[in-house]
């Protein structure tokens, strides 16, 4: 009888597995190693040595981008937070004179630096304590991990997925550094009997004047400390407000020099103006080229800086409703779950009641009723969106409370408040946390139609409904006004329920290898 003879490379695994079995390791044993000073300090260079390469090159791209928009606008970023400190030294010395000059203007070029610093430091943090970490535990992955370990570790082999976080992350920066990104105010409309209806991607020709643009609001001629302190306010905040466009500029179709005179027309207007007024007293000093990288709208308004603007309006209201839905939603729907009887009924039966009228229904009464204001728009979008999260956390609970670790809490005495807040709700969260991805799409697309419809932000706030709407009686001969923002609208929107698809797969253990 013939002895069957194993293939060389079946044998050389047979014998590794041998002498594993008879020699046994730990199996996870730390790859430990040290770090230098320099290391320490660049840590995104020390990552990318022992072999972390994309989260070093992902931290060193966002720091370097942060670093790089500082050194550009850097006059507008340093004034930012001196108005900032400004303010605060202002809060405790003459409260009055702060809620004189405050308005809400003024906090997106507080923010703006704010975020730009974060964007810098956090990344570098993160590197720095990432390495921290592998120098003390090693380089290879433990077997246990947190729930939420496991779900961004399938999030991350979503590959649309992680595309569309990525393009939301930066939608988000957007809508925080717009001061910095839009190359004008949204609302500017200056001698838009040039500047309307200008194409995308067309420049046109400014004269700057020796002529200062007037302060809205008067210098105070008192020497004392309160007195310099909101002088210096007034005049970092209209610096800031005009883009460091502190002079008079005039928009021309056509100009040239006629002697000591500059003759331009506007449109059909004809008008001239000495040479002396001009900016250095010359042409070459006071021509300035301005672009529009998504043309104007009938007044002049940059399109580009509008939507930017329009971000900060979508993004927000999608953030904070899903943020106020999903709480009411979460502790109505565990509160009828655990407790049951006449609670859940009444709770329930308020369900069914509001899912009975069709939502636009009520935010259209609700609007008619009490005003069409941000902070009532997002409320009522929060209170017409919590309905279908209350009946997912409710089945989700119901099945919950019958488990053994509740039975063992109740059990050894705690309070139903305890059992809620610590035993069902952190197990309950992963329909929510679905429901929300999911969600934030559709809040969007409510805010845009109501806007388009005259019921949502109001103008001039740039939102990009109401950019929509501005722009549907010129969509054959000027489509641009209406493009941009509703593609806007559609990337946000297709990215949130990209993002949403990642985030159910993650969660759901029949997804995972």
């Amino acid at each position: 009888m013939t002895q069957y003879q194993l293939p060389e490379d079946e044998r050389k695994k047979v014998e590794e597995l041998r002498l594993a079995y008879e020699n046994p390791q730990p199996a996870n044993e730390p790859l430990a190693f040290s770090i230098t000073l320099s290391e320490k300090i660049l840590s995104p260079i020390g990552l990318w040595k022992i072999g972390k390469r994309k989260s070093a090159a992902l931290a060193l791209l966002v720091s370097l981008s942060a670093i790089g928009m500082i050194l550009i606008h850097q006059s507008e970023f340093f004034r930012g937070l001196k108005s900032l400190t400004l303010s605060l030294v202002l809060v405790f010395i003459s409260w009055e004179d702060f809620y004189a000059l405050f308005t809400t203007e003024i906090l997106e070029f507080w923010v703006a630096p704010i975020y730009l610093v974060f964007l810098t430091i956090t990344p570098i943090y993160y590197c720095h304590r990432k390495l921290t970490r592998y120098s003390k535990l090693g380089l290879l992955k433990s077997d246990s991990m947190s729930l939420s370990q496991m779900a961004w570790h399938e999030f991350k082999k979503k590959k649309i997925a992680m595309l569309a976080l990525s393009i939301t992350l930066v939608l988000y920066s957007i809508a925080f550094l717009a001061p910095f990104l839009a190359p004008y105010h949204p609302n500017s409309q200056q001698d838009f009997v040039v500047t309307a209806f200008q194409a995308p991607m067309n420049s046109m020709q400014a004269m700057r004047l020796n002529e200062k643009l007037e302060q809205p609001i008067p210098l105070r001629s008192e020497e004392q400390f309160v007195g310099r302190v909101v002088n210096l306010l007034i005049e970092t905040n209209f610096f800031l407000y005009q883009r460091g466009e502190v002079y008079r500029t005039i928009f021309v179709n056509e100009f040239h020099e006629v002697g000591e005179k500059i003759i331009y027309k506007q449109g059909s207007r004809q008008k001239e103006i000495p040479r002396s007024m001009l900016f250095g007293g010359s042409l070459e000093t006071s021509l300035i080229s301005k672009s529009y990288w998504m043309g104007t709208d009938q007044y002049g308004r940059d399109i580009f800086s509008r939507v930017i603007y329009g971000s900060r309006i979508s993004l927000s209201i999608g953030f904070l409703v899903i943020l106020i839905a999903i709480t009411i939603g979460t502790l109505l729907g565990v509160t009828a779950g655990y407790l049951g009887g006449i609670t859940d009924m009444v709770i329930m039966r308020l369900v069914d009641v509001l899912n009975a009228f069709p939502r636009i229904f009520l935010i259209l009464i609700i609007i008619a009723l009490f005003g069409n204001s941000i902070f009532l728009i997002v409320l009522t979008i929060s209170l017409t969106g919590w309905m279908n999260v209350s009946r997912l956390v409710r089945g989700q609970v119901l099945s919950l409370k019958e488990q053994e670790f509740i039975l063992a809490a109740e059990a050894l005495g705690f309070n139903k408040p305890r059992i809620i807040l610590h035993h069902l709700l952190p197990n309950a969260l992963t329909p929510v946390i679905i429901a929300a991805t999911l969600s934030i799409g559709g809040i969007i697309l409510t805010e845009a139609a109501l806007s388009f419809l005259g019921l949502g932000v109001q103008p001039p706030t740039a939102s990009w409904g109401n950019i929509i709407s501005e722009g549907r009686d010129n969509l054959l001969n000027h489509w641009w006004i209406s493009t941009f923002p509703g593609l806007a609208i559609v990337l946000t929107v297709v990215c949130f329920n990209l993002v949403g698809d990642g985030v159910r797969d993650a969660l759901d253990p029949r997804q995972r290898t």
